[in-house]
């Protein structure tokens, strides 16, 4: 079951510029999904469709398995989000601003210390927000987005200029709302590195293309199978021969063989193959691509 379905969407600031371009979004119940991509390549764009704050021109939305045109209301009552930079009241404290969106949610008083002691700010006491860290501030915006306590949570960058310190308190803040108010989020980031310690669905957005979308373990596997083994010998052309022999398709590059990633068993036979040939081997070695590269190499090519 997905909690945020969209299906065909497309959209265009002009009729030469297409900012999004067929994206079918799939992000499941209970999840954390990360919406990776560079900047301007729709990230921002899609998640305001999503929100209804930007008007749809083709495709559809659904979220909580229902038409957003037709629930508009409803759905919105269940999301909480903080879209680009976060807004409140800079001369009211962190529970005064809450207080007055309190009043419009409706929702109970005593909601308000219970956020306030979720996102740590329990203790800011009459400290005005404008004198708040980037920190304080991002966290006090998350406990607006929740006041209501909301089923899905649309986050667009909100590590956007924190230090790491303040990157790694977003992130644990964020694995316990999801883990501990069964809250499904979706945040989007131009870096993986980023979000990856906490994300299990990941969704790479480029030039307003969708490029890869499945869970942190595809990419993984993505990352295995783009993993490749390096043979340092005395004699490229043999060594070439003997893994060509093998059924196995050797690439030279600067005096180095690489092949695609084998098991044991297969390159302890390429090893016996090459001793009895006469061949010197200086070293093999797995050269993995990190997660980040393939990142970079879906974006790029």
């Amino acid at each position: 079951m997905y909690c945020i379905e969209t299906y065909h969407l497309k959209y265009k600031f002009s009729e030469r510029e297409t900012v999004l371009n067929d994206i079918n979004l799939q992000v499941p119940n209970g999840s954390i999904y990360g919406f990776l991509g560079p900047n301007g390549a729709g990230k921002t764009t899609t998640l305001r469709l999503i929100l209804g704050l930007l008007r749809k021109q083709e495709g559809a939305i659904n979220v909580f398995n229902k038409p957003f045109d037709k629930n508009r209301l409803e759905i919105l009552k269940s999301t909480g989000s903080l879209i680009e930079s976060p807004s409140f009241y800079g001369h009211l404290t962190a529970t005064e601003n809450l207080k007055i969106l309190q009043k419009v949610y409706r929702c109970p008083l005593k909601r308000v210390d219970e956020v306030l002691e979720i996102v740590g700010l329990q203790n800011t006491g009459r400290k005005k927000t404008s004198n708040f860290s980037l920190g304080m501030k991002q966290r006090l915006s998350i406990a607006m987005a929740i006041l209501h306590n909301p089923s899905l949570l649309i986050l667009d960058e909100p590590t956007n200029g924190l230090d790491p310190g303040g990157i790694i308190e977003m992130r644990e803040l964020l694995k316990k709302l999801n883990e501990e108010q069964k809250i499904t989020i979706v945040i989007s980031s131009h870096l993986l590195s980023e979000i990856e310690k906490m994300v299990s669905h990941i969704g790479i957005i480029n030039k307003g293309s969708l490029l890869f979308q499945g869970t942190l373990s595809d990419l993984h596997l993505k990352q295995m199978l783009s993993s490749v083994i390096r043979f340092d010998t005395n004699d490229v052309i043999k060594t070439a021969e003997i893994i060509l022999l093998n059924g196995t398709n050797p690439l030279i590059v600067n005096g180095h063989i690489t092949i695609p990633l084998i098991d044991n068993e297969g390159i302890a036979g390429l090893v016996k193959q090459l001793v009895s040939a006469g061949v010197d081997i200086y070293q093999i070695s797995t050269i993995k691509n990190d997660l980040e590269s393939i990142f970079i190499d879906l974006i790029t090519n």
